[in-house]
């Protein structure tokens, strides 16, 4: 490590405020951001911890839709959302261990969005709105790439909005030692027609498998994907499995996920 100023506003207009300072970085719940520092993969001068801002926390029914505040930690969203919405329970609940899940938040995972993390599914796959201290940002602008985000500098995510689909799933082949997602998908039915979401599986971070959606609009069935696959060109190839392995999963994973949300 190295050292740096550290502060911890309560308030988002401190945080912004103390952001503005160069070379400042947002410390969410700093599941990401302290493992990079020990490696001195990042040296930001300033570190502004968001984790005494109160009024980013909290999960909330507002109409059909959770309002989750992006300082939420991932245990409080998984008991939150047990009885609203329990695919979204599932997926925070099995999120890394107890000690990540007690610090981890929902803003910082969707700030950093890793191209296997779980959350960006859930955003992606429910259609969410990703709220900032200036902004509100459709999930499918919001995600632009491997660690790439329409996050400006300095920008905060506040809250995510996920309307509530009327059957969703999600299921993931986990490395076993990070439970990071080998492959995600999730995926939910609602008003407005189906949506597939995938994690871990592209070079290019989360996507949308959209053949799958369109197939399975006309029959929300794990038989309607009988045939359909996607390329293994473009997916992440490593020591955990190669693109094609990853492509094949991707296929396999959402078959369950269409089983599973239909109960």
């Amino acid at each position: 490590m190295y050292s740096f100023d550290f502060e911890r506003p309560t308030t988002v207009a401190d945080a912004v405020a103390a952001l503005s300072k160069e070379e400042a970085q947002a410390l969410g719940g700093g599941q990401t951001l302290i493992p990079t520092l020990k490696q001195r993969l990042a040296s930001p001068s300033v570190l502004v911890s968001l984790s005494a801002i109160e009024e980013i926390k909290g999960v909330c029914n507002d109409g059909g839709v959770l309002n989750i505040g992006g300082g939420t930690c991932h245990a409080d969203v998984a008991a939150a959302a047990a009885s609203d919405f329990p695919a979204l329970a599932k997926l925070a609940g099995n999120i890394g261990d107890p000690a990540v899940r007690s610090r981890g938040t929902i803003g910082g995972s969707l700030a950093n969005n890793d191209p296997s993390a779980c959350y960006p599914s859930a955003a992606l796959g429910t259609g969410a709105t990703i709220v900032t201290n200036t902004r509100e940002i459709a999930a499918d602008d919001y995600f632009q790439g491997m660690f790439t985000t329409a996050l400006e500098e300095g920008e905060i995510i506040t809250a995510v909005k996920m309307p509530i689909p009327e059957k969703a799933a999600y299921i993931k082949f986990e490395q076993p030692a990070s439970r990071f997602s080998l492959v995600g998908v999730f995926v939910t039915k609602g008003a407005d027609g189906v949506r597939v979401a995938v994690t871990g599986a592209s070079e290019d971070g989360v996507f949308r498998w959209t053949e799958a959606e369109v197939a399975l609009n006309g029959n929300f069935d794990a038989s309607a994907l009988d045939g359909l696959s996607v390329s293994g060109d473009g997916m992440i190839s490593d020591l955990h499995g190669s693109g094609d392995y990853r492509a094949h999963l991707v296929a396999v994973l959402t078959k369950r996920a269409v089983t599973e949300a239909n109960g």
